[in-house]
């Protein structure tokens, strides 16, 4: 299957509407967040506004609608003794699923990592969303003996 005709960019402030709406999306199959979109519009527009440490990688289609986000950024590992790429808010719109626009969008923020002189990389998944598990799986992740712990400042 050839891959769907989508174009990989950074996202901008006009993509807001679209990423809230992915994000709409994917809060609602995990656990842990709620959809607030005054709080995703902060976040996503600090993301944004921190080039040099984080990106938002988008898909757009052929009327550059945002069909797929994924964000990342740099922390500073002292196990790497380098920068650590986080990955989080890999959502990709329904009906683009099956299509490699996922992994696309996905290669290209590591890209940008590695560029940033990113070493590793790592994503936290919803442990009952098996799709998603068995998809990075397929993409060459591998599971860690690490727990994930949250304190609410």
């Amino acid at each position: 299957m050839a891959p769907a005709p989508v174009t990989l960019d950074a996202a901008t402030p006009a993509d807001l509407p679209d990423l809230i709406a992915l994000l709409r999306r994917l809060f609602a199959i995990e656990q842990d967040f709620q959809a607030d979109p005054e709080k995703q519009v902060k976040g996503l527009t600090r993301l944004m506004a921190s080039p040099a440490m984080a990106r938002i990688g988008v898909a757009r289609d052929g009327d550059g609608r945002v069909v797929a986000m994924v964000s990342a950024q740099l922390v500073i590992s002292t196990a790497e003794g380098a920068p650590s790429a986080w990955i989080e808010d890999m959502v990709v719109a329904p009906d683009w699923q099956g299509q490699g626009v996922g992994r696309r969008v996905l290669a290209s923020v590591l890209a940008w990592a590695r560029a940033q002189g990113a070493t590793r990389a790592q994503l936290l998944a919803d442990l009952d969303n098996a799709p998603a598990l068995a998809y990075y799986d397929h993409l060459g992740w591998q599971a860690t003996r690490l727990g994930a712990q949250r304190l609410m400042l």
